[in-house]
């Protein structure tokens, strides 16, 4: 069984291991005008220094006693950090510079919460496989034994990675729900690290998903191996970079399409490549793109977000394409949940990946999403709650506080959404992207 995770970041441009830790990395930024000096942020980095510290110290100790680092040896366990706070206060960053701190690889990742578990879903489905298969083998079939594949998904983890950085730490999907007290037990007794980021607050996660009760006692064992750290800056740095005019997010008029089409004739200009259909490959899988020049997409809203489409294929699209753009972005409300869950997925995946989107909209980006959730009688009367609700056995009144159904994840994630666009159409992120680009 293996499992796939991003090792490195297009878009960390942090070097803090070039300063040997993130407390120094944060000063020199300061010191140079990238940063305004934040009290909040500086006590989140000394602790992640003190976390690298005890890293360091543990992986010398296991090198000193012939061990293979993390493997041969059962190491000590070690707690990690849940850092949360407001949209762009600085929690990615900082968590992004201790990753470049540690110098572990191959036993460090780095990965989106909703890739891993995504990941972690398919090394189930493969462990099931390994079993049926092996119960099958022999001159008489062995009687089927009770299976749980969590065990063996987790030892596979640990085999290849002891230190795990999650970004955007969430939880809206019952099948992840249900599987997290286990699945997190059997990776921290086996020494995994976590550094994680969320906007929620541990105790809020999955907070009136379905079946919680289920979910609640995972609380507990994240708090017991990461302390929490609450990042209370008050303040959306990626905003204060948006001082002027986007160029690159137009409202829809009747000249967008063209000044469009002129912006794709440039970015196909660096790619020396002829514009042409692409197809990308997700799990057996293609998404055709009709057109595309090189690592540059030229797409619309229904394409990307209508269409059922999750996020193993949103972090595909964001590996083929370097260039995006979006047209005809409509407002997003809660008549429109499942396209809105979609686009803040591929937002998340496309911020993550340092992707360039030039987008058209029918609203501004302040008034692109409506935070309004749904009342429990408008969001139960929609067609497909009604088909929910039979498949569910659920009553009217056990479902009309569920966020499934409000929508209540979504707000919530909106402005987590429209902070990330806000920096993805600021000169400063595109000019940072040209410059790893370039490395």
């Amino acid at each position: 069984m293996k499992i796939q995770y991003f090792s490195s970041i297009r878009h960390v441009s942090r070097s803090a291991s070039a300063f040997h830790g993130v407390t120094a990395g944060l000063e020199s930024l300061v010191s140079q005008g990238e940063l305004l000096r934040d009290g909040e942020q500086l006590r989140i980095a000394m602790a992640l220094d003190s976390l690298k510290e005890n890293l360091d110290s543990r992986r010398e100790h296991a090198m000193q006693s012939n061990f293979a680092f993390f493997r041969k040896k059962k190491p000590k366990l070690q707690r990690g950090f849940y850092i949360y706070g407001d949209v762009g206060c600085g929690k990615t960053m900082l968590m992004d510079m201790f990753y470049e701190t540690v110098n572990e690889p191959p036993f460090k990742k780095r990965v989106h919460f909703h890739q891993f578990m995504h990941d972690v879903h398919q090394m189930i489905h493969f462990a099931k496989l390994d079993h049926h298969q092996k119960m099958e083998q022999g001159p008489t079939k062995r009687a089927a034994l009770a299976f749980d594949p969590i065990p063996p998904v987790a030892e596979a983890i640990v085999k290849q990675t002891q230190l795990l950085c999650f970004d955007e730490f969430q939880v809206t999907d019952i099948a992840d729900a249900m599987i997290l007290k286990s699945l997190f037990t059997n990776l921290f007794q086996r020494g995994l690290v976590v550094v994680a980021t969320s906007n929620r607050a541990p105790q809020d996660l999955y907070k009136n998903g379905l079946q919680r009760s289920n979910f609640v006692a995972f609380i507990d064992v994240l708090m017991h191996f990461c302390e929490t750290l609450h990042l209370k800056s008050g303040m959306d740095y990626r905003k204060r970079l948006s001082t002027k005019p986007s160029e690159t997010f137009l409202l829809k008029s009747e000249e967008t399409d063209n000044r469009l089409d002129g912006m794709f004739e440039c970015l196909c200009e660096l790619e020396k490549a002829p514009i042409l259909p692409k197809k990308v490959q997700v799990l057996g899988r293609s998404i055709l793109f009709q057109s595309a020049c090189g690592g540059v997409a030229d797409t619309n809203f229904e394409h990307l977000c209508k269409k059922p489409l999750g996020g193993a294929d949103y972090v595909a699209i964001a590996e083929a394409f370097h260039s995006i753009i979006i047209r005809d972005i409509p407002v997003l409300d809660m008549n429109r949940k499942t396209e809105a869950r979609r686009f803040i997925t591929l937002v998340d995946a496309l911020y993550d990946a340092g992707t360039k989107i030039v987008c058209s909209a029918e609203r501004s980006l302040d008034d692109l999403f409506s935070d309004k959730a749904l009342t429990a009688e408008e969001s139960l009367l929609e067609e497909g709650a009604r088909h929910l609700l039979d498949d569910l056995n659920l009553s009217h009144s056990q479902a009309e506080d569920l966020s499934i159904f409000t929508g209540e994840d979504e707000v919530f994630a909106f402005h987590r959404t429209k902070s990330r666009l806000i920096h993805m159409h600021t000169r400063e992120y595109w000019e940072k992207i040209a410059r790893i680009n370039k490395r």
